[in-house]
């Protein structure tokens, strides 16, 4: 949540800075690249009230938490970069349809990569942050502001160019390049958000990790195999399943007893799984996609 709130305080404090880059200059590009931090700003709004309800603990309407609500935030963040490169594309053409000189270029110029090089630390520090707690919402608020970033460095050359060779009708040209690529990372920043919402399953690395942890804790067991594995993440959490088969004449107790300890494996392996193990007697064995513990 403290990081959530850092961005809201970044954003502000850049979105100033670029206003007053263009106020000085009155670039098209350089009001593009403003706008662009207003939705950065509105974003990590987003962001905050998404990691509010991901916490919630799960309840009668919602049994297995509120997870997803991150992708959703995610979601929301893909949607307003797109209105921001929309916002871009119509200052742009307003900018070739009366291209004009720019005042005080240099001094907007140095507000611009301020603000810049301020937005490209704290992107760095979110999408790193966001990895390591295993948060879409806070990799794809890093994700958004590193786009911010290549926005700035190109409105900065846009602008340079303009500056050096008279040609003001670089200014909206580099705004119409910027709102493009602020499409195309749009575009995948949704695309993954889908993926999570649609339960995609974990990566291999994960799966091979989850496999190993499920064989060395029933190894010396009476289990004969685990199949049907079916891992999947939601925000921070990764939801496991399984059928772990143990011959019939097992108690229930002895039974109960290894799915603890498969649990703990998993749990060391992974700290925020959740695990539901199926146990199967011995006749529903399968030849293939198991893991083999006897």
């Amino acid at each position: 949540m403290r990081l959530a709130i850092g961005s809201v305080l970044v954003g502000l404090l850049v979105m100033a800075l670029k206003l007053v880059a263009w106020r000085i200059t009155g670039s098209v590009a350089l009001m593009s690249d403003a706008l662009e931090s207003l939705v950065n700003l509105a974003t990590a709004l987003a962001v905050i009230v998404a990691l509010r309800v991901a916490k919630r603990p799960a309840d009668a309407n919602h049994p297995y938490g509120h997870h997803k609500a991150e992708f959703f935030s995610a979601v929301l963040e893909g949607v307003l970069i797109v209105l921001a490169a929309l916002f871009i594309l119509r200052a742009a053409w307003d900018g070739f349809a009366a291209p004009r000189a720019m005042a005080a270029p240099l001094p907007g110029m140095i507000v611009n990569a301020g603000a810049g090089a301020l937005n490209g630390v704290w992107a760095w520090f979110l999408i790193r942050e966001g990895r390591r707690h295993r948060s879409p919402a806070l990799v794809a608020d890093g994700r958004h502001l590193m786009t911010d970033v290549v926005s700035s460095l190109g409105v900065l050359l846009g602008v340079g160019l303009a500056v050096l060779t008279g040609w003001w009708v670089l200014d909206p040209a580099m705004a119409v390049l910027v709102a493009l690529n602020i499409l195309w990372s749009g575009w995948g920043v949704i695309r993954g958000s889908l993926s999570g919402l649609m339960d995609e399953a974990v990566s291999e690395e994960e799966i091979a990790t989850i496999r190993a942890a499920i064989a060395r804790a029933a190894r010396d067991d009476v289990a004969i195999e685990a199949h049907d594995l079916r891992p999947r993440h939601a925000g921070p959490v990764t939801f496991i399943d399984f059928h772990l088969v143990v011959p019939g004449e097992t108690t229930v107790e002895a039974a109960h007893d290894l799915c603890d300890r498969i649990e703990a494996a998993l749990h060391d392996a992974l700290p925020d799984a959740r695990v539901t193990i199926h146990v199967e007697p011995e006749h529903k064995a399968e030849d293939t996609g198991h893991v083999i513990l006897g």
